[in-house]
């Protein structure tokens, strides 16, 4: 294949865990972008009394060791406690592979972010956040960077890219520098939605693209 893959990524790649998708899930993310390169979605069935993710799922886009790190970390997150699952980072499930090329790290990281940001999505929507803060620009532009730009292959908030951000009444208006008729204005558009919803005092956001207003 090119690397030198250990025989667990070449198992985990050839016979993914936990791949598919999955109905009615209680918290979804997405991580990576296809148009440039990796991307993985994540789906989260969690107990609400225990906090105990019962089943997990996803779905990938990418290399063998993007589908192997998903199924690993998918694997380690499962039967786990929210809190015990957010503890998952990109080193321990690089050793659990037994070990990955230095190029592909970024996949063991592409992996945890989804667990976290699932996780995050699911806390916000059921009221677990520690602290409910009203959500402001701050916030919105830190959940932002997880939306990649497909033109550009970097975050939306590093490029000229988002116009600007309006708060009203628990409706944000996001307006950005692309047309709608843009072949990646669907991505950009479930992305972005996929980002704030989850926000706890959010009721509806708005993706306002170029000559729309």
């Amino acid at each position: 294949m090119g690397l030198p893959y250990s025989d667990k990524v070449l198992d985990h790649f050839m016979n993914p865990r936990n791949a598919g998708e999955m109905e009615n899930a209680d918290a979804t993310a997405t991580e990576g972008s296809p148009a440039c390169g990796d991307q993985i979605k994540l789906f989260l069935k969690v107990n609400p009394v225990t906090r105990v993710i019962e089943d997990i799922k996803f779905k990938s886009y990418g290399c063998a060791s993007n589908i192997a790190t998903a199924s690993i970390i998918t694997e380690m997150a499962k039967g786990k406690t929210l809190e015990e699952a957010k503890a998952i980072n990109w080193q321990t499930a690089s050793e659990n592979l037994g070990g990955l090329p230095a190029v592909k790290i970024h996949c063991a990281v592409l992996a945890v972010d989804a667990v976290r940001s699932a996780i995050d999505n699911y806390e916000q929507e059921h009221g677990l956040i520690r602290e409910k803060a009203p959500t402001d620009e701050k916030r919105i532009r830190e959940r932002l960077k997880h939306v990649i730009n497909p033109l550009t292959g970097l975050d939306v908030m590093q490029v000229n890219f988002i116009r600007s951000i309006e708060i009203t009444d628990g409706i944000i208006n996001v307006h950005v520098n692309m047309g709608k008729e843009h072949q990646f204005s669907g991505n950009i558009l479930e992305e972005i939605k996929e980002r704030l919803e989850p926000l706890w005092d959010v009721k509806e956001v708005r993706v306002i693209f170029k000559n729309e207003g």
